[in-house]
């Protein structure tokens, strides 16, 4: 979060795991035996309680915040959810006729 680089020494690499990282968005609909969820308040327009539920239940194990309790309070506050423009009722109207 806050753009520092970390070294490591050449005697230090097998303590480092391969990992891979994804968007909430993305993991929607899949399930993993651990989660790591950056929350933090620079990423203010992501804390929302719906992308934090998504995120949390996606880990099937374990599940780790990272980030500050006042950025995790706000998502748990913000309960709206944007507005969705599918345009699926127009098309539901004019299949159904």
């Amino acid at each position: 979060f806050d753009h520092r680089v970390v070294d490591y020494g050449f005697d230090e690499l097998d303590e480092l795991d391969l990992a891979y990282a994804i968007t909430i968005h993305k993991s929607q609909g899949s399930e993993f035996p651990a989660v790591v969820i950056p929350i933090h308040g620079q990423h203010h327009i992501m804390l929302q309680r719906n992308l934090l539920y998504t995120a949390i239940t996606r880990g099937r194990r374990l599940v780790t915040l990272v980030g500050t309790r006042q950025a995790l309070a706000r998502a748990v506050r913000e309960a709206r959810q944007s507005r969705r423009h599918t345009g699926l009722a127009r098309r539901l109207e004019r299949l159904l006729g």
